[in-house]
C-alpha cells in the first residue's frame, strides 16, 4: 500500500510503500493525534523508518491495498 503524507510548510510530500494494513496505519495515526503524541513512526517495505511530527501533518493519503496491474487492458 502506498502512503503519501503532506507536511505543512514543505513543498514536497513524503511518499513510500508499506506492507502494513490500511486500517492499522489509520489507527496508528489517529491514535497519535488523539493522544497528543509529538510524532508518529511508520515503516516502509524496505525496512526504513519515518518519524513524522504530528503537529506538522497537512494530510495523510492511504492508497489501495490491491497490487497494480502490469500491461494493457483490452
Amino acid at each position: 500500500m502506498e502512503i503519501r503524507i503532506g507536511i505543512i510548510n514543505t513543498g514536497r510530500e513524503l511518499s513510500f510503500e508499506t506492507s502494513a494494513d490500511a486500517s492499522d496505519v489509520r489507527a496508528q495515526i489517529t491514535g497519535a493525534l488523539d493522544q497528543g503524541a509529538s510524532h508518529v513512526t511508520l515503516n516502509d517495505t524496505k525496512g526504513n523508518s519515518y518519524i513524522v511530527p504530528t503537529a506538522n501533518l497537512g494530510y495523510v493519503e492511504l492508497g489501495t491495498e490491491e497490487s497494480r496491474r502490469v500491461g494493457f487492458v483490452a
